[in-house]
């Protein structure tokens, strides 16, 4: 059998630490946002902004834990757009400063409903990468993102990309999936690509309150019926043109490769999360004390990201598995996906069962024929995208 060509994973990212210039602050409050109660951790605390001095020691300590070429950096919030264009234009100075000759490429997430013609002329004018937050067309964007007085958000998101589009910025979108927009998959789907966006990501919703599934969940089997019907459209049109992450990174885990996403890797542990005080946690889902590494002001960034403790994070996500995982058929394409999704028990009793584990078996057992030609597509150095012309 001929050597395997190296399956490029557009979502594929190394390791890294995302940074949190305004920590969770925002101007939304999307009612299944995980992220706003991360304040209460500082609650002494009045200003969530970064200082100057910390941002050039996190810059520093960045580069300098790199070897490779080029070094991504990741902003996220809260909305990150309540720091002013000139935090962002110290970090480019600093980032520079520190380069030494090596490429800096920078990705911001942001809800959109902040952008203007100076934000995007900048944007474009430093190549940033935007990530847009719309969670697909009105009916369905505006059930939970909301402002602080209630009002959606819809037509600013719309504007907001309407710019990017004007400025040449390249952007992705990241659109949650919860109880409401899972019936509507094609048309969240085509929302998107009407929005001419090729790299499309989506995210099911599933948090806790008082210990319980909130009402706002995804259902584990709308779950999987949603991926099948976008995917059912995707791979009879759109392969190759559009890149679906989870798509991607399942087409990554079928074949062998890296799948360029924490969720469906095998581990996690390799992206970690910087608050605006310098307080390093494990994951973005992760910031809770028990999960926090360190502080950047006394300890380095290589010290806490290759401590013991985020080692053994990591590497729990496969070994906290219940058996009924292990003896899973599909469990090299979705390894238990998220920890912090186990919050379901499996037949036999055992916890640690993820909450989607149903819906992710639906859709592994539909696509497993689609994904086995691509594989051998590419394992013989052809294009996947042959699968089209194909019919099972």
């Amino acid at each position: 059998m001929p050597t395997p060509q190296t399956y490029i994973n557009p979502f594929a990212r190394p390791l890294y630490v995302m940074l949190k210039p305004v920590g969770a602050v925002c101007n939304l409050r999307c009612e299944y946002c995980y992220y706003l109660e991360k304040k209460e951790l500082y609650p002494s605390v009045k200003n969530h902004v970064m200082s100057d001095a910390l941002l050039e020691e996190f810059v520093r300590q960045y580069m300098e834990s790199h070897t490779t070429p080029e070094v991504l950096f990741t902003w996220h919030g809260g909305e990150t757009l309540m720091r002013n264009m000139d935090f962002y234009r110290k970090a480019l100075a600093l980032q520079q400063k520190y380069a030494d000759g090596r490429r800096v490429d920078n990705v911001l997430q942001t809800n959109g409903t902040l952008l203007n013609d100076a934000w995007c002329s900048f944007f474009k004018e430093h190549r940033f990468l935007i990530g847009i937050s719309i969670d697909g067309p009105q009916h369905c964007h505006d059930v939970y993102r909301k402002d602080r007085e209630g009002r959606p958000s819809f037509h600013r998101v719309m504007k907001g990309i309407a710019l990017l589009g004007k400025h040449g910025v390249e952007f992705n979108v990241m659109g949650v999936v919860n109880d409401y927009n899972v019936d509507y998959p094609l048309e969240f789907y085509r929302f998107f690509k009407s929005l001419d966006c090729h790299y499309i990501q989506f995210a099911p919703i599933v948090e806790t309150v008082d210990g319980r599934p909130a009402p706002w969940n995804v259902p584990s089997e709308k779950w999987g019926d949603f991926l099948i019907a976008i995917f059912d459209e995707w791979v009879r049109q759109d392969v190759g043109t559009y890149y679906i992450q989870y798509f991607d990174s399942t087409l990554a885990n079928w074949v062998g490769e890296p799948p360029g996403i924490c969720t469906l890797s095998r581990t996690c542990g390799h992206a970690g999360v910087m608050e605006f005080n310098g307080d390093v946690y494990s994951c973005d889902h992760f910031v809770y004390p028990e999960y926090k590494l360190g502080n950047i002001n006394e300890r380095t960034l290589l010290e806490m990201m290759y401590s013991d403790k985020q080692r053994l994070f990591g590497a729990n996500k496969y070994d906290t598995l219940p058996q009924q995982c292990k003896d899973c058929r599909y469990l090299f394409a979705c390894h238990g996906e998220c920890p912090k999704n186990r919050i379901a028990k499996t037949a036999s009793g055992e916890p640690g069962l993820n909450y989607l584990c149903a819906g992710y078996a639906k859709f592994f057992n539909h696509v497993a024929p689609y994904m086995d030609f691509m594989k051998h597509e590419l394992l013989n150095r052809r294009p996947p995208a042959n699968v089209m012309s194909q019919r099972f």
